[in-house]
């Protein structure tokens, strides 16, 4: 969660984001785009708890292993790591036109621990591909799962199309206008996290000043 004794550089309050690619493969063009959306974050005040999905990597959902063992590992390390962070961002591939049955599996385990650690936790998505449409279908249907377990998914998604052409040799993307879209689509997306933390402070605040009490069915003050 984020730090109200630590301010980060350009003005920001502290804010800590996971950030990871959901391809298992080494030279992924994801990997590559989680890479260069944490450097972004860096760059602009954000902490960056950088992931690969080898270390939330699961065996496929059970119900009886769950009831028997609880959350393997890797489900265990994407929960902890998801709840030591203030929002996340994901770059991940399409896997025909849709979401990538490994990161889809660890979302399911996940979801099943209580308290659900996805719910009301702000998620950037991502998506790079070889293809003409970036990988664009499967964040559509990367929402879905995600949104339903109560996530707040950042409006703006950014899909890198023809990526094994996108990149410089030093892991920028090469096209100024690209870089330029991805970059503010990150800012933006920091600015409103920030936003979405630290004004529920202020705004308890000044209710209490004026003798009000928040109404937990009407005012969003306070996170759970």
């Amino acid at each position: 969660m984020s730090d109200s004794g630590r301010v980060a550089p350009q003005g920001r309050a502290f804010l800590r984001f996971l950030v990871f690619s959901a391809s298992l493969r080494s030279g992924s063009l994801n990997r590559a785009l989680a890479n260069l959306a944490g450097e972004i974050i860096k760059a602009n005040g954000g902490d960056v708890d950088l992931g690969s999905m080898s270390d939330f990597d699961a065996p496929s959902y059970d119900a009886d292993v769950q009831q028997a063992d609880g959350l393997p590992p890797g489900a265990q390390a994407l929960r902890e790591r998801l709840e030591s962070c203030d929002a996340f961002v994901i770059a991940s591939p399409e896997y025909n036109a849709s979401v990538p049955g490994g990161l889809k599996n660890v979302i399911d385990w996940v979801s099943r621990y209580q308290p659900q650690p996805f719910n009301e936790r702000h998620c950037l998505l991502l998506s790079a591909s070889p293809s003409m449409v970036g990988g664009n279908r499967g964040l559509w249907a990367l929402r879905v799962p995600l949104e339903h377990l109560g996530a707040r998914v950042y409006p703006d998604m950014f899909s890198l199309a023809q990526a094994h052409n996108a990149f410089d040799d030093n892991g920028g993307i090469a096209n100024d206008e690209l870089r330029g879209r991805l970059e503010s689509t990150i800012l933006n997306f920091m600015d409103l996290v920030e936003a979405s933390i630290h004004y529920p402070c202020v705004k308890r605040a000044w209710v209490e000043f004026l003798g009000e009490q928040p109404d937990p069915a009407i005012d969003r003050v306070e996170r759970p």
